[in-house]
């Protein structure tokens, strides 16, 4: 099912996830740390219900290839969420990662969206009743402002912005660990594994409107520059509890809001 959502800006969804997590944290009287206790936030604090089942055949679509297509849905009037079974952490502990985001998915749901879904009376229970959740999520709806919404609140809420700034300081020692530093690509890759500031410019960039580099030199700086930061990504991911690609994208989206915007390269934001 696809709902019609209006404009939130990056500062409104991220606002809302820390203010969540500062709710949980006076609720239950603690100091809110990584990785995120995202299973508390949403069983015991939101009080929505969790559990797992093979989703395609709950709500009769048929599974197109060999992955799910449908990790997640949420049933908004009976405080329900059910997520793919593929995805379930016991069973698949390799997994842990894409099921903390597509549980803190959800619960982005819930708080950005339930007012627009609140009032269908069409939904029900998973049993018992027609099977109409009120969000189902698809992977290959990812980019409908309603999913993407929900993404960005998973992203903020699972690694935030003062953890994720916490977090960098200590590994690279130094009080401002997001730079704006030229390097070229040799000097990235002697220094790939040593401590380094994540903010990698390797030169200019784009063109004079802003647009992406169209010549063979610069896809191949830009190359390493994604590279670099999938290498950076590996280290911090399972301090957050979280994918490698999860994190990557954490780190450009918080790489490009610090930078000065007149000079930053926006790295897959």
């Amino acid at each position: 099912m696809t709902i019609q959502v209006s404009y939130l800006s990056h500062e409104a969804i991220e606002l809302d996830a820390r203010e969540l997590l500062a709710q949980y944290a006076r609720a239950r009287g603690v100091t809110v740390k990584a990785p995120i206790p995202i299973e508390d936030i949403v069983e015991k604090h939101l009080k929505l219900r969790v559990d797992f089942d093979d989703l395609h055949e709950v709500l009769n679509v048929p599974q197109a290839g060999r992955d799910p297509d449908i990790l997640g849905a949420i049933w908004v009037a009976k405080r329900e969420i059910w997520i793919h079974q593929s995805l379930d952490p016991e069973e698949h502990p390799e997994l842990e990662g894409r099921y903390r985001f597509t549980l803190a998915h959800e619960g982005g749901h819930w708080r950005l969206h339930r007012a627009y879904l609140a009032t269908d009376r069409a939904q029900a229970s998973l049993f018992g009743g027609p099977l109409r959740p009120a969000v189902v999520c698809r992977s290959n709806r990812k980019n409908e402002p309603a999913e993407w919404q929900a993404n960005f609140y998973a992203s903020c809420l699972l690694m935030p912005r003062r953890l994720v700034a916490d977090a960098l300081k200590q590994e690279f020692e130094t009080q401002n660990p997001i730079q704006l530093v030229k390097h070229t690509p040799q000097a990235i890759r002697r220094h790939w594994n040593r401590p380094r500031p994540i903010a990698v410019i390797l030169g200019d960039m784009s063109g004079p409107h802003g647009d992406l580099p169209n010549n063979v030199a610069k896809r191949r700086d830009m190359f390493e520059l994604h590279a670099y930061l999938d290498n950076v990504a590996k280290r911090f991911a399972p301090i957050f509890g979280v994918s490698v690609q999860a994190m990557r994208i954490r780190l450009a989206h918080l790489l490009h809001r610090e930078m000065p915007r007149q000079q930053a390269f926006a790295v897959g934001s």
